[in-house]
């Protein structure tokens, strides 16, 4: 029985992606391919952030992405599915790599789960496989589409692969509120870095699909041909090396050519400290260590900058998400009056703040939010406290002193809400939950020291189209997008490197700097193009002093994001899907010896 590369009217049950006839397995014991497509999947986890610091292989560097690796394990999946002689065996494989990928990419779940929260240690790591399990069926089914109606063209084999594996990037993306990390196109922040402002992380992802099947066409062509004794027919071909090649000019013709889709222009200079307190998580929330640092050591850094010298003083303090880790009403009006009343010797134009905590009440409910205090806000609060001695009035509705205020509006199931049904789960851990509020989508920025400053709160910087919800007027748009971040529940890990590559690829799609203050790390300064400008050492108490450019203008995916979001891929890639089963294709006739 040939491969199906010749083959132009298959026997009944023959997949025509496959390499083998139905009901007669690939050689090789099914074992060595789940081994395979557990290597693959790790391996595309690794791709994200190299995790290993003392063993880096040549061409990685630690904490760092490659999209060649990225490339390599997906080809390595697309492999063994080319020589799955079932369509449930693709399935199967398919799972098992999606499980080890997402496993491999978000195991400091394990962290927050015991560590922090409690749980018994069997019991967090089956929660974390349960969840990188149930992620993987998206990827499960698409390879069961792509094997049971594959075409037999080539290309079309390929544009089918690539738009599957991106509509399943897309569901898990959106799908019970979302949970994209780790999602393939954020290991090509370098290698296909230039399409960001163009098609966003998730249209990288589908270039990166189709280079992978390309790359895999050769060898699962080899390897079908030594299986069924073929000798060197089947190897490598020209024609499948040229198309190779012909797709990595297509991907890299922008970068060639010098051409792009930022489209921005400066607004000039703004000069932040972002501030890392690095407070341990398991004392955050204790009155007599954590709160008690909080409370000593962010306001100091404020009344630092403000009696700093006119040319050394910054326009912009940012703390990180609860920073002030109490309801302003549970802080006395003397705390509020002290951080909010200019230290002796503070002359000149005075910083702005912009600071996480919590805000609302047990009536109104409560949310995640980011406070910006102007100067002349902080007078109009003093001026509050001195004439009622309340500090729940600074958050009053509507606001009698004016501070800006953004409340997060892409909550974290088990972390900010509990999904129906798992009260029990959550119960089980020792961890402060509570069901929050959800903020508009979108807010308007706020606008200070010439910038117009958007906030975003933790992992809400994976949701690029809602971020992009900003930028329909360009006269109102961001400038510089600032993000807050508290994941010291994930402890030292590659949950801090991986959270900047994120925050690296906004910055490229959205074609402005991002400004990020955490509790642990990564607080770094990224400028428009994604480049790291400066960048704290993770677990260390200190300030970073930089300064970035604003810019305004949009990209061309902030363009079609604000618009439409996400609707252009789910529609282009569906299109896609379409075109690669239904179009008509010249029959061939079969080789001598078929």
């Amino acid at each position: 029985m040939r491969s199906l590369f010749g083959n132009l009217h298959p026997p009944s049950g023959f997949s025509p992606f496959s390499g083998q006839a139905p009901g007669r397995p690939a050689r090789g014991h099914g074992v060595g391919w789940f081994l395979l497509c557990v290597l693959a999947g790790a391996l595309q986890a690794a791709s994200l952030a190299w995790p290993l610091t003392a063993w880096v292989p040549p061409g990685l560097a630690a904490g760092q992405p490659s999209g060649g690796l990225q490339i390599v394990s997906l080809a390595l999946l697309v492999l063994a599915l080319r020589h799955a002689w079932r369509v449930r065996q693709a399935v199967w494989r398919a799972w098992v790599f999606a499980t080890a990928w997402l496993a491999g990419t978000f195991w400091w779940l394990f962290i927050s789960m015991h560590t922090y929260g409690g749980l018994p240690a069997p019991l967090a790591a089956l929660a974390v496989l349960a969840l990188a399990g149930f992620l993987a069926l998206y990827y499960a089914v698409a390879a069961g589409v792509l094997c049971r109606w594959a075409p037999y063209g080539r290309w079309r084999q390929g544009l089918l692969f690539a738009a599957l594996w991106t509509l399943a990037e897309l569901l898990r993306g959106t799908w019970f509120t979302g949970f994209p990390w780790g999602a393939g196109g954020y290991a090509q922040v370098e290698a296909l870095g230039v399409w960001a402002p163009w098609v966003g992380v998730y249209g990288m992802g589908f270039l990166s699909a189709g280079l992978a099947y390309a790359l895999a066409v050769p060898f699962s062509a080899r390897t079908a041909a030594a299986a069924s004794g073929a000798g060197r027919s089947g190897g490598f071909s020209l024609k499948a090396a040229a198309a190779f090649c012909g797709l990595v000019v297509l991907v890299m013709a922008p970068r060639m050519l010098g051409t792009g889709a930022q489209n921005t222009e400066s607004t000039g200079a703004l000069r932040a400290w972002l501030l890392q307190g690095n407070i341990a998580q398991d004392e955050k929330f204790e009155a007599g260590t954590g709160i008690a640092q909080a409370l000593t050591w962010y306001p100091a850094q404020f009344a630092e900058a403000q009696r700093a010298a006119p040319a050394q003083r910054p326009q912009l303090v940012v703390a990180p998400e609860t920073a002030l880790p109490l309801l302003p009403a549970q802080l006395e009006p003397a705390f509020w009056e002290a951080l909010l009343t200019p230290p002796d010797g503070a002359t000149g134009p005075q910083p702005g703040w912009l600071a996480g905590l919590p805000l609302g009440s047990l009536d109104a409910g409560y949310t995640n939010s980011v406070w910006g205090i102007a100067p002349d806000r902080a007078e109009r609060a003093r001026r509050l406290l001195a004439d009622t001695g309340r500090s729940d009035l600074l958050q009053a509705q509507p606001p009698a002193v004016g501070f800006y205020r953004y409340d997060k509006h892409h909550l974290v199931p088990f972390g900010e809400f509990i999904p129906p049904l798992f009260r029990w789960f959550t119960d089980l851990m020792n961890i402060p939950l509570g069901d929050f509020g959800r903020g508009a989508l979108p807010q308007a920025p706020w606008g200070w020291a010439g910038q117009r400053l958007a906030p975003n709160i933790c992992y809400e910087d994976l949701f690029g189209e809602e971020l992009a919800a900003a930028f329909q007027d360009p006269a109102t748009a961001p400038t510089v997008l600032v993000n807050v971040s508290n994941i010291g529940w994930f402890g030292d890990s590659v949950a801090i490197d991986q959270h900047l590559q994120i925050s690296r690829l906004r910055a490229m799609e959205l074609g402005r700097p991002m400004l990020r203050a955490t509790n642990t790390g990564a607080t770094a300064a990224i400028d428009h193009t994604g480049r790291v400008v400066a960048q704290l050492p993770r677990l260390t108490r200190d300030r970073l002093d930089v300064t970035v450019e604003g810019r305004s203008g949009l990209t061309l995916y902030a363009r079609w994001a604000s618009r439409w979001g996400l609707w252009p891929l789910w529609i282009g890639c569906l299109g896609l899907a379409l075109a690669a089963l239904l179009w008509p294709t010249r029959a061939r006739r079969p080789r001598a010896g078929a």
